[in-house]
Order: C-alpha cells, then structure tokens, then sequence
C-alpha cells in the first residue's frame, strides 16, 4: 500500500482493531486499508463504524475516515491517493452530491482504482444504468439492506479487487520499465533499471509490501577490484540504497540474515521474509531479500527463486563485457 498521509482537522479517523498479532521476523508496519465514508447523516457514521469492528483482510486493519458531505470527499481524496473504498451517499447538500463526487474522483483525480460504491436511504431510489456506467461506480446498495454480515462481505470483496488492481498496476509499471531496458541490455545503466522494474513485478506478484532489495556481492569485476557488497536494485523503503554497501546503511536484523545467506551460501527463510542467494558457474553472486507482512508460502520463495537466478545470468553477461573493458583499459 501506498504511504499514510495525515487526514485534515475536518475528518474524523477512527483506527478498528490494529492487529495484535504479529508473525514472528515482522519487521514492517503494516498499513491499514483505507475506507471512506461519505454522509450528512452522523448516524450512519457511527453504524458503519460498529459493524466494520475488528474488520481485517490480509492480516492489516481497517481505517475509517468520515466526510460529512460532498465538499469533504472531494477535499480528502485531493489530499490522499491511497483511499481504496469509498461508501458514498447520492443526496446530501444537493440532490447529486454523491455523484458529483464520483465525476471529480474519476474525472478530475483520474483515481479508477477506488472502489465506489453508492449508499442511499430512499427505498426504491436507484441510479439508472446511464448512471452506472457513465460514473464507473462499483456497486450501489440502500443503507436498510447492509446488515453487519453483507457490510462485511462489501468491504472484503471490494478490498480483494482493490488489491488486485493495484497489483496489476504495479506489473504494469515494472514491464514498461523492464521493456524499455531491454532494448540495451548490456548497458550499465539499463541492467539496472532493468533489474528495478523486475524486482517491482515479484513484489507485485507476491502481494506484498514494496519493500524488497537485490545485492551483488560478486562478479568476476567486483572481486578484481575488492568491493564490498552493494544493493543493485531496491523498492518502497530501501529505493534510496541503490548504489551503497550493505553495511552502511541496512538494518542491524536485515544485515545479519544477508550475511548469514553469504557465508552458508544458502537461502535463508522467516515468517515474513526470504533471503535467496545464488551464484553462476562463472562466480555472479547476488542476493535478494523480500519482507512483507504476510508470511511467505512455497509458490512464493519458487518465485523469487526463478527470479534470482534469471536476472544473475543477465548481470553475468554485463559483467564479461565490464572486465573485457577494463583489462583492454577502455
């Protein structure tokens, strides 16, 4: 998930239930999933609230942010680009507030991952189907119907496309970048972008929090020239680290399971992170370290495997035409 941002001093923010239960190894401060709630009627607020207690989906809570009007939602989601549901009441200070709303998020924001769904207290009040298609919304539903359990259900399947909305776009991303690079391969700089944008598609693909590192600690130029292990690529919070020695600047924790993988020249697995080292016939070692804040299955320590080995033969190849250039003093 994207970063928190503070809501303003008009929104009032109701964390449910910050799990407790942390896998062992956690090491990341897992986000909550962002619902908003829109409607001049403070009741249906606090009903919402009530019935979304304890709500989890994907071992992170729920966080409520309350808009008491049209004029409100507008403002919040200009402020925050992370919101993933929106339960929105069509009459409010006009009589098409709610879409209002829908056109400036859809239009205006370009947001088309948010997931919108109406709320109305009209019986028999229903948007046309000129209305559902033309505004995008998601699913439209009376506030009298949303018992505790269909509440439950709305938001958790409503979160689940979310996500997996969301993990196609970061697919998408990486690839243009990994297409881009592909053209120069054997640059450099490309084998670096290159390596970025693949490293953006596993964590994508494994669902988890963009927080994931490659290290190259050697290569038949790298162990000419003496060099200390360094991060080759990295996403979410270990992006600013491209280019430095591990030992400068990772985690104490990180640090040890990365050395550890070194000197066993094993994988070495926890609850929530993977650390998987591998070497090519010519001497390419890397590693890539994956954390998340859910625990790892065995597809997912295959994938990051697959991975790892597919970008060392791409790193192997750079690595030929780097010592080819230095021992010709190029």
């Amino acid at each position: 998930m994207k970063s928190r941002q503070e809501t303003n001093n008009i929104n009032t923010v109701d964390s449910l239930n910050l799990a407790d239960d942390v896998p062992d190894g956690a090491e990341l401060y897992m986000e909550p999933w962002k619902l908003l709630v829109v409607d001049d009627d403070e009741e249906i607020h606090a009903v919402t609230k009530l019935a979304l207690g304890g709500f989890e989906f994907a071992s992170c809570p729920l966080q409520i942010i309350s808009a008491y009007s049209g004029a409100e939602a507008k403002k919040i989601m200009s402020e925050q680009n992370d919101i993933a549901i929106i339960l929105l009441d069509v009459v409010m200070e006009t009589d098409h507030a709610g879409l209002d709303v829908v056109k400036y998020i859809r239009n205006d924001l370009g947001d088309r991952f948010v997931r919108i769904i109406l709320r109305t207290g009209q019986p028999g009040q229903a948007p046309d189907y000129k209305v559902i298609t033309e505004y995008d919304i998601n699913d439209y539903k009376q506030k009298t119907e949303l018992t505790r359990d269909k509440m439950f259900i709305l938001v958790y399947t409503s979160l689940f496309s979310y996500r997996d909305m969301m993990a196609l776009e970061a697919n998408r991303c990486g690839l243009e970048k990994v297409i881009e690079a592909s053209a120069r391969i054997f640059e450099l700089s490309s084998i670096e972008q290159y390596t970025h944008g693949v490293l953006e598609q596993l964590t994508a693909l494994l669902y988890l929090d963009q927080d994931a590192l490659l290290i190259k600690t050697a290569s038949l130029v790298t162990k000419s020239l003496n060099s200390q292990p360094c991060i080759v690529a990295g996403t979410g919070r270990y992006s600013e680290y491209v280019g430095k020695r591990v030992g400068d600047v990772l985690e104490a924790d990180v640090l040890n399971r990365v050395k550890q993988s070194q000197a066993t020249k094993e994988n070495v697995y926890g609850d929530n992170f993977c650390v998987d080292f591998h070497v090519t016939k010519s001497g390419v070692e890397q590693i890539i370290y994956v954390s998340g804040s859910q625990p790892l299955g065995i597809p997912d320590k295959h994938i990051i495997d697959l991975f790892s080995k597919n970008v060392a033969i791409a790193h192997e190849n750079v690595s030929l035409i780097e010592e080819i250039k230095l021992l010709s003093g190029l």
